[in-house]
């Protein structure tokens, strides 16, 4: 298999089959071969039944459900199922168009990169309709995490990143808080899974490579900013905790 794709999905009713059928159009015209998965979040709507729906006429897209345990455990779960010499995690509201994988893809096919990040900052990057006070947020949540844990990456949150299925197994496989351990939620959380995926990608001397992609602000209600904000600022910092009580080491 050439590429996997994984979706996290969380209540997608209203836009899940049109970003299936924009992932599988691009999809057949740009690799041999492919598969989606979408790793549904114990969605309270018709998500899943609108995921089976679409893969009865589309095998290539086969729907994961768990437990509702938030972005990072739904990510996880889709990259343990993937078996695609790359795996493209993607959101589900494809802020970032899925032809931007082209672009990812060149760092790890030519240049012999593991693993390149879509990102909002840079030259050629694009943030389209994003409110003042979201890129505000997003830049104190970023130095924020420059300083505690990745110093140098630009944009450690954009939802959209390619991994060999090398890095990604074994990055994934080394989750401490997004992963296998994961408890399950009362209500929607995005969290800082980005920052734990990347310092182990930093910690496991994977090359990682930042490119600037076109990404369109999409509302959302999911997202509390100040609880929200709290939470992800303490994982960043359990991330560098668990790395000093050695829970990362090899």
């Amino acid at each position: 298999m050439d590429y996997s794709i994984v979706i996290p999905a969380f209540n997608e009713a209203n836009k899940i089959t049109a970003t299936l059928t924009a992932v599988t159009t691009f999809m057949r015209s740009y690799a041999p071969s492919f598969n989606v998965f979408v790793s549904d979040d114990g969605s309270k709507d018709a998500t899943a039944q609108l995921v089976e729906d679409f893969a009865k006429n589309n095998p290539e897209v086969i729907l994961l459900k768990n437990k509702h345990k938030g972005k990072g455990y739904a990510v996880y779960s889709g990259v343990q199922a993937a078996d695609g010499d790359l795996i493209y995690i993607a959101d589900a509201d494809l802020s970032a168009p899925i032809g931007e994988l082209r672009k990812l893809s060149v760092w790890i096919k030519d240049q012999g990169f593991d693993v390149v990040i879509a990102s909002r900052e840079g030259t050629g990057a694009q943030r389209v309709d994003e409110p003042f006070y979201r890129h505000l947020m997003g830049r104190v949540f970023n130095f924020w995490v420059r300083t505690i844990a990745l110093p140098g990456i630009k944009d450690s949150q954009c939802g959209f990143k390619l991994f060999t299925k090398t890095s990604a197994k074994e990055i994934f496989n080394r989750l401490k808080i997004y992963g296998q351990e994961a408890k399950e939620l009362d209500k929607a959380y995005l969290g800082a899974f980005d920052v734990e995926v990347l310092y182990l990608a930093r910690k496991h001397k994977y090359k990682i490579k930042e490119v600037p992609v076109i990404w369109t602000y999409v509302k959302t209600n999911r997202l509390n900013p100040l609880q929200d904000s709290i939470k992800m600022a303490m994982d960043v910092l359990k991330v560098r905790f668990n790395d000093l009580r050695g829970l990362y080491s090899i």
